[in-house]
């Protein structure tokens, strides 16, 4: 199995940037496709964005396609995501995850980081 860890999380004032790492440990980190997801409180937990296993495709959600960038450091075995013109609609606890497949179904992700706290303040 692989181990997931989140940082970066914190209070950014609406507008501003955050970047989101997920450290990965364990299997080979290039075996899997990766994702990011959101969970607002009071919300169901929501996919955000997904990047393949060669890092060659990647996939958003309407609500942050063009403000967020998902990616992949092999080297570092480290998910990123940067987000930018942050709105305080994107308050929640940002998880990353692993799956076999490229998805943005939250069924198909197998291994789930412990997630980071996000909070964008008007």
């Amino acid at each position: 199995q692989v181990q997931l860890v989140e940082s970066g999380g914190g209070l950014v004032q609406a507008g501003g940037s955050l970047r989101l790492s997920c450290a990965a440990s364990g299997r080979t980190f290039s075996n899997y496709n990766m994702g990011w997801f959101r969970q607002a409180l009071g919300k169901e937990r929501e996919f955000v964005a997904a990047i393949s296993w060669s890092g060659g495709r990647t996939y958003y959600a309407d609500s942050v396609k063009g403000r967020f960038t998902i990616s992949r450091d092999f080297a570092e075995n480290t998910l990123y995501l940067q987000m930018n013109s942050l709105k305080p609609e994107d308050t929640a606890v940002y998880y990353c995850a692993a799956a076999y497949s490229f998805s943005s179904g939250q069924n198909d992700y197998r291994y789930w980081g412990q997630g980071t706290q996000v909070t964008v303040s008007s």
